[in-house]
Order: structure tokens, then sequence, then C-alpha cells
């Protein structure tokens, strides 16, 4: 049985919102972070608390630590060194493994996510702007009688028009596909595949391979706790939608070509189910819009190119141990909308996205160097991700078509990193664990 009111609810739902705000914090003493953790917990809501009243709350908060940021707090060395050790050296210096190079390496990020001193994030979301604002402010009055708790920058998240339903800057429908696990009371669409033992996600659960094993310790801090690769991805949409325009002489043609990019229309309905033409009702409709395969419906690529930007990052029946790969995605887009038809006015637009998984490396870092920056993913020679790897403008990609397939040489970079970390998502329990370890002696 899962713990709903243990575990912190950006785990197990989304919130119903269109603005958000993330402040990036630091601790100059353990003291201060522990008054300051004591001080916001309680607006912290549950999973349980969440479904309760999702109705009549207008924000939620999560918050989430760094591996410096516990030991900011005062969790001793020996509790320390039992997280992993990815998790222990932090994103930063797991750059290469994860791809950030060149321009997308970590000196270059601009909201000192990078630092040493980024111990934690508090995550809002709300229902509109005017929530957000007072919550900030709010947090603004707390920060100021907490002596020694800084913060390194902020970040405001907003949906981008039309909102009746998600995307990103691109104009890509968002939210279409994503695992569910098992014991959360959410039934898969069809095409989804079965529900996932909550281990895979959840720490202290039963995952895909068995028992929950080398946990950190102690039970209370790791229990119902996970980890969050968080992601800053500013997203060139001028540069983007130039690509179209270079690359199909007419509307319905670069429509095409931004759909052989992803795998989807942008407006969600997949090549496999909709190869020709776009069909809005089906990408809308989720009962339809996951309920294909590729294996038997596309196994040349056709419809949905080998190296498009879902077949890597689901390759769905193509690929072996699925289950034990899946990720949970949260967050929203952040900067101005930039309607089609503007010249791009160079200002940072984007996504800022948590990706929640048990294992950082089994699960976010395989992701990161196999699925989307290996080239010769599915024996393609020498591709990345065309929405999300890094490019570095000699790289290529193949349109499988017949009786010529299209190669297009010299992808550009749609997509940089401008910051990220690893963090720790404790449980409610230890949330109240780590605010008073300046007074508890006892672990247990």
């Amino acid at each position: 049985m899962l713990e709903f009111e243990d575990i912190q609810h950006i785990l197990l739902t989304r919130a119903p919102a269109l603005n958000g705000h993330y402040e990036f914090l630091s601790f100059r003493s353990a003291a201060a972070g522990q008054e300051w953790l004591s001080a916001i917990v309680e607006r912290v809501q549950s999973a349980e608390a969440m479904q309760e009243t999702v109705a009549e709350n207008a924000r939620w908060v999560t918050v989430a630590f760094t591996w410096n940021g516990l030991r900011a707090l005062g969790v001793d060395e020996a509790s320390l060194a039992t997280f992993p050790e990815e998790f222990r050296q932090g994103m930063v210096a797991r750059a290469e493994v994860l791809g950030d190079t060149g321009s997308n390496h970590p000196d270059n990020w601009v909201d000192q996510t990078n630092s040493a001193a980024l111990h934690a994030i508090a995550i809002l979301f709300s229902r509109n702007a005017e929530e957000r604002a007072r919550c900030a402010a709010e947090h603004l009055k707390l920060l100021a009688g907490i002596q020694g708790v800084q913060v390194l920058s902020k970040l405001d998240i907003e949906a981008t028009p039309p909102f009746d339903h998600a995307h990103d800057h691109f104009g890509y429908r968002d939210r279409i596909s994503q695992p569910v696990i098992d014991g959360s009371g959410e039934v898969p669409v069809p095409g989804g595949g079965k529900p996932l033992k909550a281990g895979e996600f959840i720490l202290g659960y039963e995952d895909e391979d068995g028992p929950p094993a080398n946990l950190p310790q102690p039970e209370i801090l790791s229990r119902n706790g996970t980890y969050m690769a968080y992601r800053r991805m500013e997203e060139h949409v001028g540069t983007f939608r130039e690509f179209l325009k270079q690359n199909g002489e007419t509307p319905e043609e670069q429509e095409l070509v931004a759909a052989k990019l992803m795998g989807r229309w942008r407006s969600g309905a997949p090549l496999v189910l909709a190869p020709k033409k776009d069909d809005p009702a089906l990408g809308a409709d989720p009962q339809r819009s996951n309920d294909f395969n590729y294996k038997e419906m596309d196994p040349h690529g056709y419809a949905v190119p080998l190296g498009s930007h879902i077949r890597r990052l689901n390759p769905r029946d193509t690929a072996a141990n699925m289950n034990r790969r899946s990720m949970i995605r949260r967050g929203g887009t952040y900067g101005s909308h930039l309607p089609e038809g503007t010249p791009d006015d160079g200002r940072e637009r984007g996504v800022a996205a948590f990706v929640i998984c048990a294992s950082l490396v089994r699960q976010f870092e395989f992701a990161q160097n196999v699925w989307i920056n290996d080239k010769n993913f599915h024996e393609l020679g020498n591709e990345r991700d065309p929405i999300v790897g890094n490019q570095d403008g000699t790289l290529e990609y193949k349109i499988p078509n017949r009786p010529i397939r299209r190669k297009i040489t010299g992808i550009p970079s749609f997509t940089s990193i401008k910051g990220g970390a690893y963090f720790f998502l404790p449980g409610i329990k230890a949330i109240h664990y780590l605010a008073g370890l300046g007074t508890r002696k006892d672990p247990k």
C-alpha cells in the first residue's frame, strides 16, 4: 500500500496550475536551514492532502535538497555516505555522462544551479499569477525573518497560450505519455503499458526487480522519498521555425517536418496512427493517442523515424527492460510566448522540468546517455535526438521514405541547457526529521 499521507504530492499528482515559481536556496548554517524548513513544512502537501483539497486550493508547494543541502542541514557523514554515488557527485560532475558539453556545459548555466552552495529548491505551482505573487511575497517575508538563508536564483513558470492544453514553446502537445504507478489508483491508457511497481519511482517499495535494497539511511529519511533531476532547457523557437521553413516549401510540408522530428504532430497525434495528415481529435484523445507499437506497426520507421524524439525517449516494444527505464516528468514552461510569425526577440524561453525516478543512473542518466545522445542509437550512425540532443552542427537526421529516404544534414541546436541539479525529494516525515536535526539525537 502506498503511504499517500507521507509522499509529497508532486510525485503522484499533477497540480491544476497555469503558473509556478522556483526558488533555489543556500543555507549558511544548519540552524538557518532547519528554521526555514520548520516554517515551511506545514505548507508542503502530501499526495493525500492534495487529493482531498485540490478543488479548494490555489497553490501547491514542494521542497527538495541536493546532497550538499542535506549535509548543510546537519545530516551526519555516515548517513550521507549511504546515498548513491551519482547523487553525491551532483549533476555538474556528471556533465560528460549527460552530454552537457560545449554550449550546454555547466560553466554556461545562468541560474547558479552549478554552484556547490545550492542546497534546496522550493517549488510552487499556482492556479494563477495573482496567487503566485501572493505566495512569493509570503515566502520573501519568511526569509527576511531568518538569518542565513540565501536565494541564489528564481524562475517563474508560465503556461503558454492557448491554455486549453499543455504544450511547449515549439507548439508540441505535452503530458501525453506518463507511466502509471501500481497502487496509485490511476488506470493506464491503451498502449501505456501495465502499472509499474512503486519502487521504480518511490524509495522503500518493491520495484520491478524485487524488494528494495541499498536505501539511504536512516529509513525515516529515505522512505517515501525519491530523486529528481532538474533541467532548465531553453527552446530556440526562432531557430526551430527557420529550420522548418528551410526544409518545407509549404506550411503543410513544414508541419510534416516538425512531426517527423518529434514522432507526433504538434496536436499530439502519433504518426504511427496518422502518418500523412494531422488528426487533432486523435491527439487530444488519451484513449487513442498512445495505442500503438513500433515492432508490428512501424518497424522500419516509415511513419515515425527511428531517431525521432518519442521513439528515442520511449522505444516501447523495440527496447529491452523498458519497465526499468520509465520516469515521471513534472514542471512547466517559462518565458514569454513568441507568437507565430513574430521575429525572435532574443529572450530566453523554454521548459523547466523535473524528472523523477528511484535511480538516477538506471533511469535518467541512461536516457540521456543512450537514448538521447548516442549517435548510433538504432544503428543510425550520426544522429542525436533532434529536439533535445546535444547538436554541434555536424550531425544529420534521416527520414525513411520510399523510394528514397530523406537525409537532413547540419541539424542546429533547438534547445540548450541553462541549469540543472540532482535533488532528493523526501517524504513528509523525512522533512520533519530534517527540520528537527538540531534537537534530535536519536535518528530513529
